[in-house]
This record gives structure tokens, C-alpha cells and sequence, in this order.
């Protein structure tokens, strides 16, 4: 398989040729392998395809965050309060650490039977969450959907990316990121309404009719180019499959319950650190020995993988500042009801896709890599922006900042997602697709856990001097005595609202610390030119590891 060098124009183009495009300065176009299907190269067969995608991505994205609010109705029914955090904690558990392993099969035995089993797994645990008898059942159910949610976030941002030439890959990973965005907004409504008119049961039952509208749309409509038969049998990595999905679990229920069920230092919490640091080191050794491993070893040797995973990783970390301590700070601090407070956060879904609409306009011609440098760049400005507003401020303005900070993440993340998917070939790209995104939920559970940290450390030292006794000093605990403003006099309240504030603020500037770590990786170490394969060899099933690596 040949390929050429990302163009290099007057900032240094990371872009690639289609079939038939003419010479540019940085090579010359890979004569196509063979068309496929004409349900992946006409825009009438791709449309009920994007259409499953785009269901798919808003179940995924939806059953995250759609339980939050119908909590007193299911603890109410269910009982098990001591334990409900588990109900977003197994689901996101069972999402993350299965993302590898479905990147690893889509690779191997194509994308759409790891879509169909990821659908089905979904609805069937979608089905078992309305028939839980109890909390425990319930929570055990959740962890079955987050099995089918993995396979549905990896495989559906693959599948797009298969669907669509790198020059019109922006728009489908924009409409992807709206989805994405507005469903995991939208959760916590629709979970609150359903749980308040209706029965917290038609949380997961309204899955099932949407699921099953996808399902028939991939099963009739996705046809996959024809691969060449493997001479011997696909060999699958199952001890590799099972050490990654045991030190994930145990790293995650590390991050996510530290602080909060132990302390940090505690013997629980040390165990399970030191365990999945084992367990880390023995997945090294399974994966290096195994043929087909889930994760390749080329995944971080590659300098343009690897920086664009930490990167990502970083990303993540700071998205823990807006999406999970914003809303407290606006019902908090600026007094707003629940609503309201969504409001604030989700305008910024309204600058993301757009930003990421348009971001090939600019890395057609600065390159993938600046492009994200300038958007993380404006990303840190914004952050550092969010301790400078005024207490208690009037609302517009933290909305003001997410709209802006959605603007800048669009301009960072779409340009890396996309640019890393056109380095590898079509039998390296599910692996890929993957680590970025294991990479990201990673990055998201390290912030919850140490922004966690942060913002109660910070409550705690501000309220030793409280006006009055017995306040609490745990962020949620402060939320909750702040939903009832009668319980407390004027100045107890106002120095409450005034600890949350110094404690978002302090949440804020480790954001931007995180943002500041994100550069430093882009600038550091990835290339200065993603090595993008021409466009008729990067969708071509026959590109295999291995392949000259000046085609990469």
C-alpha cells in the first residue's frame, strides 16, 4: 500500500488526497483499491446509516447522565440508598473498560456484527433495569447496558469515520458531537420528568423502541466492504481482553469512590491503587506475548497516537470542571433552580458543534496539530477567565464562558479525532478510535476524583471560621442545605455561597492546569505533520499493520 505525507501548503496542510485529486507539493494520490458498497459513497445510502449512528450516540450518550435525577423515586422504590452512586459509577465503569477490547473486534472481525451485539446488549440491559426488583439488581443491570454503551461509543465514531473521505468528516463528527452533547444535557430532564409523571421505569423502557429503530436501520442498511479472507483464523486476546477489563474496573472504582465511600489514605483505597498497578503490569506482559493483542504496542509508540491520547486525556480532565461543578455553582452561588442551571451549561453544546463544523477550514490550511493548539490555547484563556467573574455575578456571564469554552473545545477536540483516524489504515482504525476514547473517559474519572478533592479540601478550610456551627463541608452536603434557604440566617448562608464559590474557582484553575497539560503534550510531542494516508488507501479494508511506514 503506498501513501503520501499530509500536504504542506504555506502553514503545512495535515490534509490528504482522494482518488483522482491532482499533485500536491507533499505527494501523489494512491490510485483507489476498488470502490465499496454504494451505501458507503452515496450520500442516499449513508443517510439512514448516520441516522442508526446518531440513535445509537444519543442512547449511549443519554443513559449516562438520565438516572441523576429520577434518584428519590427509584431509592423510594428500590431502597439501597447507601449504594445508588453505583448506578453511574457501573455504568460508566462498564463503558470505559470494555472501549478497548470492542476496538480490538471491530478490528478483527469488522464493524458492524460489534454494533449489532453492542445494540442488543444495550436493550436487553435496558430491559432487565425495568424489571430490577431491588438496588442491587438494578445496579447489576446498569452495568449490563454500559457493556452494550461501550460497544455502541467506540463503534459508532469508527463507522463514521469509514463512512465519510477526511474533507467531509468534520460535518459527521459535528452532527455526532451535538447528539452527544444535547443527550447527555438533556438526561437529567428527561430522567426528572419521566420519574415525576410517569414511572422511573420508562427511563430504560423508552430505550427500547429507539434501540430497536437503530438495530433495523444497521442490520438493513450498513454494508461493510468485502475483506480479503485471513489465511488463519482470527486469533482473539482473550487473557488481554480480561487483564484490561480487571485493571480498569479496579483503577476506576479507585478514582470514583475515593473520597467518597473511604478516605484517600485508607487502607481500601490504597489496596485497590496497588492492585490495578499489578494488575497494569502483568496486562504489559499478556499483551506483549499475545499475537492479536487488544491493545498494540504500536498504539503508544507512535508518536501521533500517543500524543493525541494524552492530550485527549487532559481534555477530559478538565471537562470535569463545567459539566459536573458548574450546575451546583449556579444553583449554589447564582441561586438559580435546576433548569436554569442547565441552561447555563448548555449553551455550551450550542458553539461546539459549530466550531467543530468549521474547524477544516482552518486545519486545511495550519494543519491538525496547530489548529488544536490555538483551540486549547483559547481553552486555557477561558478557564483562567472563570476565577475574574464577579460574586455572586449575574448568569449570563458563566453562560458567556461556556459558550466560549465550547467554541474553543470544538476548534481542539474534532481536529485530533479526526487527524488520528486518517493516520492508520481501515484495520487499525477501530483499535484507534478506541484508545482515544479510553482515553478520555479515563481523563474524566481522574478529574471527578481530584477536582472532587480539591473542592472539599477548599470548603473545609473556608467554613472553620463559619459564622455558625455545625455547617457542613462536603460540596453535595452544602448544595443540599443550600436547597432550603429558611434553615440557615443570612450570613451563614451568604459565607456557604461565598465557599462554593473560592471552592468552583480553585476547580476552575486546576482546569486550566489540565488545559495547560494538553499543550504542553501537542507542543512536545506530536508532529508536526499528522502523517495522514491518501484517501483511497486509508479506506481501503486491505490496509494492515505493517504497511511502509512512510504511509503513515
Amino acid at each position: 500500500m503506498g501513501g503520501t505525507e499530509a500536504r504542506n501548503g504555506t502553514g503545512g496542510t495535515d490534509g490528504a488526497e482522494g482518488p483522482g485529486d491532482p499533485p500536491t507539493p507533499g505527494g501523489t494520490p494512491v490510485p483507489a483499491a476498488g470502490p465499496p458498497p454504494a451505501a458507503l459513497t452515496t450520500p442516499r445510502g449513508r443517510r439512514p446509516v448516520v441516522a442508526a449512528l446518531m440513535l445509537g450516540m444519543a442512547l449511549a450518550a443519554m443513559d449516562g447522565t438520565i438516572v441523576s435525577t429520577a434518584v428519590p423515586q427509584i431509592v423510594g422504590d428500590l431502597g439501597g440508598f447507601a449504594v445508588f452512586s453505583w448506578l453511574f459509577s457501573g455504568y460508566l465503569l462498564a463503558v470505559t473498560v470494555t472501549l478497548p477490547v470492542y476496538g480490538k473486534l471491530s478490528d478483527t472481525f469488522g464493524r458492524k456484527p460489534v454494533l449489532i451485539a453492542g445494540i442488543i446488549l444495550f436493550l436487553v440491559g435496558s430491559l432487565l433495569c425495568a424489571a430490577a426488583w431491588n438496588m442491587g439488581a438494578l445496579i447489576a443491570f446498569r452495568v449490563i447496558q454500559g457493556l452494550g454503551g461501550g460497544a455502541l461509543q467506540g463503534t459508532v465514531q469508527t463507522i463514521a469515520a469509514d463512512l465519510y473521505p477526511l474533507k467531509e468528516r468534520p460535518r459527521i463528527q459535528a452532527r455526532l458531537s451535538t447528539v452527544w452533547a444535547t443527550s447527555a444535557v438533556a438526561g437529567p430532564v428527561v430522567g426528572g420528568l419521566l420519574a415525576g409523571y410517569a414511572d422511573w421505569r420508562w427511563i430504560f423502557l423508552i430505550n427500547l423502541p429507539v434501540g430497536a429503530i437503530a438495530l433495523w436501520l444497521v442490520v438493513r442498511h450498513l454494508h461493510e466492504p468485502a475483506r480479503p479472507r485471513p489465511h488463519t483464523r482470527p486469533r482473539i486476546d482473550w487473557a488481554g481482553a480480561l487483564a484490561v477489563f480487571a485493571t480498569g474496573t479496579l483503577l476506576l472504582t479507585a478514582l470514583v469512590q475515593g473520597g467518597v465511600a473511604w478516605p484517600w489514605l485508607s487502607a481500601p483505597s490504597l489496596g485497590l491503587f496497588a492492585a490495578s498497578a499489578a494488575l497494569a503490569a502483568l496486562t504489559v506482559v499478556i499483551e506483549r506475548r499475545a499475537a492479536e493483542p487488544i491493545i498494540p504496542g504500536w498504539v503508544w509508540r507512535r508518536r501521533t497516537i500517543a500524543s493525541v491520547n494524552l492530550a485527549l486525556g487532559a481534555m477530559g480532565l478538565l471537562m470535569v470542571a463545567p459539566t459536573v461543578f458548574l450546575p451546583t455553582y449556579a444553583q449554589s452561588v447564582l441561586g438559580l433552580g435546576p433548569i436554569a442551571a442547565g441552561f447555563v451549561l448548555s449553551v455550551m453544546t450550542l458553539s461546539w458543534p459549530v466550531s467543530a463544523a468549521l474547524s477544516d477550514r482552518v486545519y486545511n490550511r495550519i494543519g491538525f496539530r496547530l489548529t488544536a493548539i490555538i483551540g486549547m490555547s483559547a481553552a486555557l484563556l477561558v478557564l483562567l477567565a472563570f476565577p475574574l467573574l464577579p460574586y455572586p455575578g449575574e448568569p449570563w456571564q458563566p453562560a458567556l464562558i461556556m459558550l466560549l469554552l465550547g467554541a474553543a473545545l470544538g476548534l481542539f477536540q474534532l481536529p485530533l479525532i479526526v487527524g488520528v483516524q486518517s493516520t492508520v489504515g481501515w484495520a487499525e482504525r477501530g483499535t484507534t478510535t478506541a484508545s482515544v476514547l479510553f482515553c478520555r473517559q479515563v481523563g474524566q474519572s481522574i478529574g471527578a476524583a481530584v477536582f472532587g478533592a480539591v473542592a472539599n479540601s477548599v470548603l473545609a478550610a473556608r467554613l472553620l471560621d463559619a459564622p455558625v456551627p455545625g455547617l457542613p463541608d462536603d460540596l453535595d452536603a452544602v448544595a443540599r442545605t443550600l436547597e432550603d434557604p429558611g434553615a440557615l440566617s443570612a450570613a451563614a448562608t451568604d459565607h456557604l455561597r461565598r465557599a462554593v464559590d473560592a471552592a468552583v474557582d480553585h476547580v476552575y484553575t486546576g482546569a486550566a492546569g489540565a488545559a495547560a497539560l494538553a499543550l504542553l503534550t501537542l507542543i512536545a510531542l506530536a508532529p508536526r505533520r499528522f502523517p495522514v494516508i491518501s484517501e483511497a488507501a486509508i479506506d481501503s479494508p486491505e490496509a494492515r499493520p505493517g504497511d511502509p511506514p512512510g504511509a503513515r
